[in-house]
């Protein structure tokens, strides 16, 4: 049966307009992505054997160009709209964040770091610069390394903190593997940033290490 001969109240579109976003399964939101089904299938039923191949949301919007537009009922224009819509999201929530107050907002800034760093397959390190209200000034890559490495230089963390006259800094990093348990090596550049940056009077407020959604503060740990 097509979606449009189903009662209105559970067409997934009109379902949203009616009782919000957050009344729909996964299946039912990203069937308003795809807008049409394949022969045989609604967008619904499309949407569910997606998730199924894919084993989930989360691993569905990771995937890569070439395993998603292979998809059945997918293709490159599909493709391209979830990364588009992918993109919004990470632009809402660093808008949010650039007008927060970094330490009055943590979970805001948890939320943007992990949707930065998630699904990655290398070791990215980001530096979050903050003016002496703790406000937002720019957020930046710094490095990035293999699956489970990423060299890190103090010197360029402070040339680039002098650079945006910053206060204060919060580090991020990701663990590809997934695990989010800060390691020696985390404590280790932790520190070596703290007292390289203390010199032009930097403070480092904390140091996030994003693991497969979740986010660990070595600050809340006591490892600062």
């Amino acid at each position: 049966m097509a979606i449009r001969d189903w009662p209105e109240d559970e067409r997934p579109r009109e379902k949203l307009l009616l009782r919000g976003p957050a009344s729909l399964s996964d299946a039912e939101l990203l069937a308003v992505f795809l807008r049409t089904g394949v022969r045989g299938k609604t967008a619904v039923d499309l949407a569910r054997e997606l998730l199924r191949h894919f084993g989930g949301l989360t691993p569905l919007l990771d995937a890569g160009r070439a395993d998603l537009s292979a998809a059945s009922g997918i293709g490159i224009a599909k493709y391209a709209q979830v990364q588009a819509a992918l993109e919004l999201g990470r632009r809402y929530l660093e808008a949010r964040l650039h007008r927060a107050d970094a330490l009055s907002s943590p979970e805001a800034t948890r939320s943007y770091l992990m949707y930065r760093l998630k699904g990655l397959s290398y070791e990215a390190f980001l530096c979050l610069f903050l003016d002496n209200r703790h406000r937002v000034i720019s957020c930046e890559e710094m490095f990035r390394g293999t699956v489970d490495t990423a060299q890190v230089y103090p010197r360029e963390v402070v040339k680039r903190a002098l650079v945006l006259n910053a206060a204060a800094v919060i580090l991020a990093h990701n663990h590809p593997s997934g695990e989010a348990e800060p390691s020696h090596a985390d404590r280790a550049i932790t520190a070596r940033l703290k007292d390289a940056l203390a010199l032009i009077e930097v403070r480092v407020l904390d140091h996030l290490v994003i693991g497969d959604g979740v986010a660990t503060s070595m600050a809340e740990r006591g490892l600062m």
